[in-house]
């Protein structure tokens, strides 16, 4: 089956255009389930729709409790479980007030314990129509390393039962047997202890592979290590199996094939830390923030065996590099994304650096898309994930893990305008024109909402577009086609 990549714009988001990819056979247009949609040029399709005759109930002024009038004198409580000022300012700056968790709230950014307290049948709590909160009830489904691999499989496997073209496969290049041909951004990866056996079998075809531990419910680095001999596994099974390692003896753990062919710049390794704003998840609404960074190791790459234990060379997280001597507290090891692409255009060409933006849109989206079914969406929910991508000297992304509590601790001046902006714009997009918290509110907002964030998928007004495409003319059919997308 000849499948046909076929790039559109997102010019500013990047600083390059060309990235977004749209599955096509054989001439004719084929599609995931006949909803998705990607990359709308803001301010087109976005703002008719908007201001136009789909807002399910609710007017272009935002709820609908009689539109701004009605809220005129709301006062807006929020409360948040985290002392930071980015929060606390863009807050305020809204003429909102902050009360407690027991008060009557009416936007409330929780730790994910906090939120998990809240939806607990336990709790007997119940949100009213103008209430707002930064997390889904079982976010875990995504960011849950082992929940991750296990939705994704589930994913291609029902794709490939509905005999989807996306679920394609080919010959693999460092494993037996095939790989996704469109849908392979997943190191091999099993989860310990329950698929031992299984990784044991994949280690022996390749007993020279390095491979890297992580535990299932941990983040900043903390608890990983690389392994690459099956003895060094036995020797830490053995360990934590005793009696001063309890709590690692309850633990899950993934072991994925390590990406030891990473893209270096300066010699160092480093990953793409990107923020993706989900508004729904069924349907699917998700925006990636166009002011993402990469994040660089302080030490030389080296894959030497006396190097397999320096974190300083193989992680990349902030919370393990700055304890190194090289960290650099000025620019904090970090890079922005529209640095990164305009290095890689100057050194690897243009046409290449599109494909590896559009391929991390194509990963962001599908992984996305693995979860929603799981999801509980709740219309009170939204939530800001941190993906970590890594990319490899082919210019191949691979994604790492999703972080549903991304740190908001700014470790430079950079970093702290950076998400300052990026909480101002969450609230913009996932609040009405009106600011004021209200579920009924069909979750489409004006360009001018979006700010710094880029639509990457609306499956709401993808099929409002391709209902709209086969009730016209064809001759009309060929002058909105850019307004489909991966269709």
């Amino acid at each position: 089956m000849a499948v046909v990549w076929d790039m559109s714009q997102w010019t500013q988001a990047w600083r390059t255009d060309s990235l977004q990819p749209t599955v096509r056979s054989s001439g004719t247009r084929t599609t995931t389930s006949g909803t998705a949609m990607y990359g709308r040029t803001a301010g087109g399709a976005n703002q008719s729709v908007t201001n136009g005759t789909s807002n399910s109930g609710a007017n272009s002024g935002g709820g609908v409790s009689g539109g701004a009038q009605g809220h005129d004198k709301m006062k807006i409580g929020f409360c948040t479980d985290l002392d930071k000022s980015v929060l606390v300012n863009n807050f305020e700056k809204r003429g909102w007030h902050q009360v407690n968790g027991d008060d009557d709230w009416h936007f409330y950014w929780a730790g994910v314990q906090t939120c998990r307290n809240i939806f607990s049948v336990d709790s007997g709590y119940r949100m009213h129509d103008n209430q707002m909160i930064n997390h889904f009830p079982n976010h875990y489904e995504l960011s849950r390393k082992d929940l991750l691999v296990k939705n994704i499989k589930r994913y291609r496997k029902d794709l490939e039962r509905d005999g989807n073209p996306l679920a394609e496969k080919t010959e693999s290049n460092n494993s037996s047997g095939t790989r996704y041909l469109y849908l392979d951004f997943v190191p091999t990866t099993f989860v310990l202890p329950a698929d031992y056996n299984m990784f044991v079998e994949e280690y022996r075809k390749f007993p020279l592979s390095t491979w890297i531990m992580k535990p299932c419910g941990k983040s900043q680095g903390a608890g990983i290590f690389l392994i690459n001999k099956l003895s060094k596994l036995k020797k830490w099974s053995r360990e934590a199996k005793g009696p001063f390692h309890p709590q690692i003896a309850k633990e899950s753990y993934v072991i994925s094939r390590y990406i030891d062919n990473p893209l270096l710049i300066g010699g160092k390794k480093f990953d793409l830390r990107l923020y993706v704003l989900v508004a729904s998840f069924r349907p699917l609404k998700a925006y990636l923030f166009k002011q993402g960074f990469c994040r660089f190791c302080t030490v030389k790459y080296d894959t030497s065996v006396t190097e397999l234990d320096n974190m300083y060379v193989h992680l990349t997280n902030v919370s393990v590099q700055k304890h190194g001597g090289e960290y650099n507290t000025l620019h904090g090891g970090k890079w922005s994304v529209q640095n990164l692409a305009l290095y890689l255009e100057g050194t690897r060409g243009k046409e290449v650096t599109d494909r590896l933006f559009g391929a991390i849109s194509w990963l962001i989206v599908h992984s996305l898309r693995a979860v929603a079914p799981v999801m509980a969406s709740d219309r009170h929910c939204f939530e800001c994930y941190g993906y970590d991508i890594i990319i490899d000297n082919a210019l191949k992304p691979w994604l790492v893990e999703v972080n549903a509590s991304p740190s908001l601790t700014s470790t430079t001046v950079n970093d702290r305008i950076l998400k300052y902006k990026l909480i101002d714009n969450i609230l913009s997009v996932v609040l009405p024109p009106d600011g004021v918290p209200d579920v009924r509110w069909n979750k489409v907002p004006s360009a001018d909402a979006l700010g710094n964030f880029e639509l990457l998928i609306d499956e709401e007004l993808a099929a409002q577009d391709e209902q709209h495409q086969n009730s016209s003319s064809n001759t009309h059919s060929k002058t909105s086609k850019m307004g489909s997308r991966w269709k």
